[in-house]
């Protein structure tokens, strides 16, 4: 049995046909259109935005980075922003985004590399061309491009893989407190998976509510920054307590007092607590250098008022190892290691230096702790001068390596990671002093004479030999102080009187 088609429905046929073929067509089309658009590189995007008319065309495309790889995305941004990218019209008519390669030659013309792909660009016979800036034209940003180009580059940021810059980005978007990011970054809360992210997160956006229009809003944010303790927020409740006392809103007021109270209770727990930590760190220099100090004096009965500048030669020689380093143009750990290289050497420097003056002076002066203060005042009194021969009077500056240029930060309280290897360092160089002088045969022979020095002599002991060593020991210790020291303030000639009476003091 066969249905026979109306002739109506025989003309409906053909026409259903085409639009079938015809959706399909757009579908397919727009299809390989978007693959096309995705397979595009940051480069070749941005390329395409800088030498398009239209700014809304501009913004969409670079809307479309926004889930690119932020290490491309924001150099790029980052050099259309501050005009470094030009437009070049080659022979074809095509305008190309171009980069200045190089440097200029002598009519100021520069090499031109695409931005799209990174190839020199070159004319019809093959050569590169040469330009100079006054004949390009610089791809332009208006305000509103801009906008859009700071939106991308936070999103990304707020996204980064690296949690230290997630944060950094997240405390910026805070103190940005703009409404229109709220949404964002309560997105990234559902997905934060690092605590201390979360807790930047919460921080962010109630500083960023504080701008709500409404009052209820604005309250709680206040009474959430207050039991965080939040310092960033300081200045905005301050303002909002203002104008609402102003407005005569006795609850956001209340709020406001109550929450700079709270914060000004968690300021001074974090100021007593670095104030703490920077004096344990200090204490614990001070600490080596006393030891170096009560050996000389407590075991040997010599006074030596040179024995800050022992501090110096310590914190010198880690000056000069850490520009041996840099004449080699070493980089990443191994440029580092100088500071794991200069603390022996600082040791070995000052030791040295102590064995010189034992041997020159004060093996002298035993038993005459009068005589050997002045002598050794007139010591430092020279050496001083000869640092500011060598070094000029100026202080020179040591850098941390990158290893110790970290902190670890709780609940606001900044630990240095130089620092805390300063304190670190200096228990175990009281754990080896103390092992060195009661494990050792060099300890014996150290406190035997120390007991008794004509005792010592008569049962064959070298006692000159062991003041040598006793006074070099002292002497090094001091220097290990210096190195230290350079890895928290600057070194200068006069840093060993700065250090001296407190050493006497400890």
């Amino acid at each position: 049995m066969s249905l026979a088609l109306s002739p109506r429905m025989e003309i409906a046929v053909p026409r259903l046909r085409v639009w079938l073929v015809f959706v399909a067509g757009l579908f397919v089309s727009l299809s390989l259109s978007a693959q096309e658009t995705s397979a595009k590189t940051p480069r070749e995007i941005v390329a395409e935005a800088c030498v398009l008319m239209d700014v809304d065309q501009q913004k969409a495309l670079v809307e479309g980075l926004g889930t690119a790889s932020a290490d491309e995305v924001v150099p790029l941004l980052a050099k259309w922003k501050e005009g470094e990218i030009f437009q070049y019209q080659d022979a074809a008519g095509n305008n190309l985004a171009v980069l200045l390669d190089g440097e200029a030659d002598g009519d100021e013309k520069f090499a031109l590399v695409a931005l799209a792909d990174g190839k020199p660009v070159t004319a019809e016979d093959g050569k590169p061309v040469r330009m100079s800036k006054d004949d390009l034209y610089m791809a332009d940003t208006d305000s509103s491009l801009r906008r859009v180009m700071k939106g991308v580059t936070d999103r990304l940021a707020l996204s980064s893989p690296d949690v230290a810059k997630r944060m950094r980005a997240v405390q910026d978007t805070g103190l940005e407190q703009d409404l229109a990011k709220l949404p964002l970054l309560e997105q990234l809360a559902t997905t934060e998976k690092s605590s201390k992210v979360k807790h930047a997160l919460a921080e962010a956006m109630a500083m960023v509510k504080l701008r709500s229009e409404d009052m209820a809003v604005r309250e709680a944010a206040v009474k959430e920054l207050g039991s965080m303790g939040s310092i960033a927020s300081q200045g905005s409740i301050k303002t909002i307590r203002d104008d609402a006392e102003k407005a005569g809103q006795v609850s956001l007021v209340a709020a406001c007092t109550k929450a700079q109270a709270d914060i000004d209770s968690h300021v001074t727990f974090v100021n007593s607590a670095g104030t703490v930590f920077r004096g344990l760190s200090k204490g614990s220099i001070l600490l080596i250098a006393a030891i170096g100090l009560a050996i000389t004096f407590g075991l040997m009965g010599v006074i030596n008022m040179a024995h800050g500048e022992l501090i110096v030669v310590g914190a010198y020689t880690t000056y000069m190892v850490q520009n041996i380093f840099a004449k080699w143009n070493l980089s990443g750990f191994a440029g580092d290691a100088y500071f794991l290289v200069a603390i022996p050497a600082s040791f070995l420097s000052a030791a040295l230096v102590g064995l010189i003056l034992e041997r020159g002076i004060i093996r002298f002066l035993y038993k005459r702790p009068l005589e050997s203060l002045l002598a050794t005042w007139g010591v430092s009194m020279v050496m001083q001068q000869l640092f500011r021969l060598i070094f000029g009077a100026n202080n020179v500056q040591v850098d941390s390596p990158g290893f110790l240029s970290g902190n670890w930060t709780v609940n606001d309280i900044v630990f240095g990671w130089n620092r805390v290897f300063v304190i670190g360092f200096a228990v175990l160089i009281i754990f080896l002093t103390w092992a060195t002088l009661n494990k050792t045969s060099l300890g014996m022979l150290i406190r035997a004479v120390m007991q008794n020095r004509n005792m010592a002599a008569c049962m064959g002991i070298r006692t000159e030999r062991v003041n040598m060593m006793t006074f070099a020991f002292g002497s090094g210790l001091a220097g290990l102080a210096g190195a230290f020291l350079s890895q928290i303030g600057n070194v200068g000639p006069n840093l060993g009187q700065d250090y001296i009476v407190d050493s006497f003091m400890t």
